[in-house]
C-alpha cells in the first residue's frame, strides 16, 4: 500500500520513485478531480510540494482529504481560463500536470463552444504562464478519443486523429498546442492519452458518467446495468494508478520528450457486457436483465492501445491490472464511496 493515508491506492510510489520528487514544487490543474486527486496523493507522498487549481466543477475538496495531513499541499480555487489564477498557482513549480477540462463526449455534443473555450483557451492559458514561469516540464492529459472509429486495432501514436466529438477535437488542438510550446520554447512537454480511466472517487451523480461508475450506482440500487449499443463494443479500461504512474514517468523521464502523445492504458480489450456480468456477480445480481438502449453518437465502437511507445520513452508498464482494480472499485463502491 502506499504510504500515504490514500486507503484506496494499490502502488507503493515511493519504491517506485524513491526521493525523485521530494522537495520539487508541482501544479496538479483539476488536482481535486477523480485522476488529479490521485495524482496529487502519490506526489505528496513523495514529498513533493503540491499546489492544486480547481474550479471545483467536477472536483471535491474532500478528495484531497486522503493525500495525508501536515503535507506541503495548497488548494487553489480557479479557472484555468484566469491567467492571474494560472500563474499564482504555479509560482516556482518545477513540473505543472494539466488535467483540468470539461470531460463527457455526450455532453460536449450539447455544448461545444462552453468546451472549446475551456478545454483548449484553458490549456494556452496554462501554457503561457507555464513558459512564463520557467517550469522544467508541462505533462497535459489527452485522450483515447483523439483516434476517433477506424478499425485498426490496436490504436497507435502514428494514426491520424478523428475527432468524432467536440471533447476529442479540443485533446487534438490541446496536443497540438503542447507539441507546438515544446519546439518553439525554453520548456519540455508531453501528452499522455489515457484509456477508459476507472476507480475510487470517479463520480457517478452524472448522466454522463463513465460505465464502471454509472454499472456501480445502478447496482447499489439493485438496479440494472444500462448499455448503451449492444455491449460487445470493447474498450481498454485502464486502473487510475496506472495514470499516475504514467504522469510520473512522464515528469521525470531524463531525455526531452518533446511534445511527444504516449498512450496510457492496460493494453487489453473488454466488452461492456463482459464488464457488466463481472459487476453483477460481485453484487449476487446475476439475475438481473442488461438495459440495452440506442447506441450515442459520438462513441467509438472498439478501443485497444497499442504501449510500445510509452514503454520505449517512458518505461511505462501498467502497475495495477484490470481483475484488481476492478475489484478495487467496486469495493469502494459497495462501501458508500459513490453516494446519491
Amino acid at each position: 500500500m502506499n504510504d500515504s493515508s490514500d486507503d484506496v491506492s494499490l502502488t507503493d510510489w515511493r519504491a517506485l520513485h524513491a526521493d525523485f520528487f521530494s522537495g520539487s514544487r508541482c501544479l496538479v490543474t483539476g488536482g481535486a478531480g477523480f485522476i488529479g486527486s490521485h495524482l496529487t496523493g502519490a506526489l505528496v507522498s513523495l514529498g513533493a510540494e503540491v499546489s492544486v487549481l480547481d474550479d471545483l466543477s467536477g472536483g471535491n475538496v474532500e478528495n484531497l482529504a486522503a493525500c495525508g495531513a501536515n503535507r506541503p499541499l495548497s488548494f487553489l480555487r480557479g479557472d484555468i481560463r484566469d491567467a492571474a489564477a494560472v500563474e499564482k498557482a504555479m509560482a516556482g513549480c518545477r513540473f505543472v500536470f494539466h488535467l483540468a477540462a470539461m470531460g463527457s463526449v455526450p455532453r460536449s455534443i450539447t455544448m461545444p463552444a462552453v468546451y472549446a473555450d475551456v478545454n483548449i483557451g484553458g490549456t494556452m492559458v496554462v501554457l503561457e504562464a507555464a513558459r512564463e514561469s520557467g517550469v522544467e516540464r508541462l505533462v497535459f492529459a489527452s485522450s483515447s478519443s483523439v483516434y476517433g472509429e477506424t478499425p485498426t486495432l490496436p490504436k497507435h501514436e502514428d494514426m491520424p486523429m478523428l475527432a468524432l466529438s467536440p471533447y476529442a477535437a479540443g485533446k487534438i488542438a490541446g496536443e497540438a498546442l503542447v507539441r507546438a510550446y515544446a519546439k518553439c520554447y525554453e520548456i519540455d512537454t508531453a501528452c499522455l492519452r489515457y484509456f477508459n480511466v476507472f476507480g475510487p472517487r470517479q463520480n457517478a451523480n452524472s448522466a454522463y458518467a463513465a460505465v464502471i461508475a454509472a454499472f456501480g450506482k445502478a447496482l447499489n440500487h439493485g438496479q440494472p446495468p444500462v448499455i448503451f449499443d449492444d455491449g460487445e463494443q470493447s474498450r481498454d479500461f485502464t486502473y487510475v494508478d496506472n495514470v499516475v504512474q504514467a504522469n510520473l514517468l512522464a515528469a521525470r523521464a531524463a531525455t526531452h520528450l518533446n511534445g511527444a502523445a504516449m498512450n496510457v492504458a492496460c493494453g487489453r480489450r473488454v466488452t461492456v457486457n463482459q464488464l457488466a456480468r463481472q459487476m453483477m456477480t460481485a453484487y449476487q445480481l446475476d439475475s438481473l436483465a442488461i438495459d440495452y438502449r440506442e447506441a450515442r453518437t459520438g462513441d467509438i465502437r472498439h478501443s485497444l492501445a497499442d504501449l510500445d511507445r510509452a514503454r520505449r520513452m517512458l518505461g511505462y508498464a501498467p502497475v495495477v491490472d484490470f481483475e484488481t482494480g476492478l475489484e478495487t472499485t467496486v469495493r469502494w463502491i459497495r462501501g458508500g464511496g459513490i453516494r446519491g
